[in-house]
């Protein structure tokens, strides 16, 4: 098989899999015509193992909660001997599904796994989709803490009603603070004092 198919086969850039030739991890050979075959049954591509962290929360006010939650990622990859290659954080909905920087993680095909500390902080849903893609191009997310609830209709509920709750107290939150800066505007109109 030409190289380039190769390549595509096994989910990389042409311009990887000509590394891993010119290396010697491949089992190929160049034709006078320039070409490079692979013998596909002789190959078995030797990807380093390529380990990334990812933590997300909702909202700025849990920075801190960030902090801590990278902290248990890394004390779990020093205890398993992990080599982390890359941390990536986030601030953002579980159920925006328009996340860059999750979604450049999920196309870079050069990161074989993905540890978070709860599906969750991956996303809200479709873990199991995303988990199903990973597993066909040879990478996997390595949960932490598995869900205690086995029942996936149990746990998409209690996403739905976490979500909810947080998006209704957050808009309490901003209904309260745009109440506080029209009485400050009002103060300030009133008697130039606030």
């Amino acid at each position: 098989m030409k190289l380039s198919d190769y390549a595509k086969k096994v989910g990389v850039t042409y311009t990887t899999a000509y590394r891993w030739w010119k290396a010697g991890k491949l089992k190929a050979y160049q034709v006078e015509s320039g070409t490079i075959l692979v013998n596909e049954e002789l190959t078995q591509p030797q990807r380093e193992t390529k380990i990334t962290l990812y933590a997300r929360v909702s909202s700025h006010d849990q920075k801190d909660d960030l902090v801590r939650q990278l902290d248990r990622l890394k004390s779990y990859s020093t205890r398993k001997g992990y080599q982390v290659s890359q941390i990536v954080t986030e601030i953002a909905s579980g159920l925006n599904d328009s996340r860059p920087k999750l979604t450049a993680l999920l196309l870079d095909v050069s990161i074989n796994v993905i540890i978070v500390e709860y599906r969750e902080r991956l996303t809200r849903f479709g873990f199991n989709y995303i988990e199903k893609l990973l597993q066909t191009q040879g990478r996997r997310i390595e949960v932490i803490f598995p869900d205690e609830t086995q029942d996936d209709l149990v746990a998409d509920f209690i996403a739905i009603i976490t979500s909810m709750s947080a998006r209704i107290y957050g808009r309490r939150g901003n209904k309260k603070r745009a109440e506080r800066i029209r009485d400050c505007i009002e103060k300030v109109a009133k008697d130039d004092s606030c």
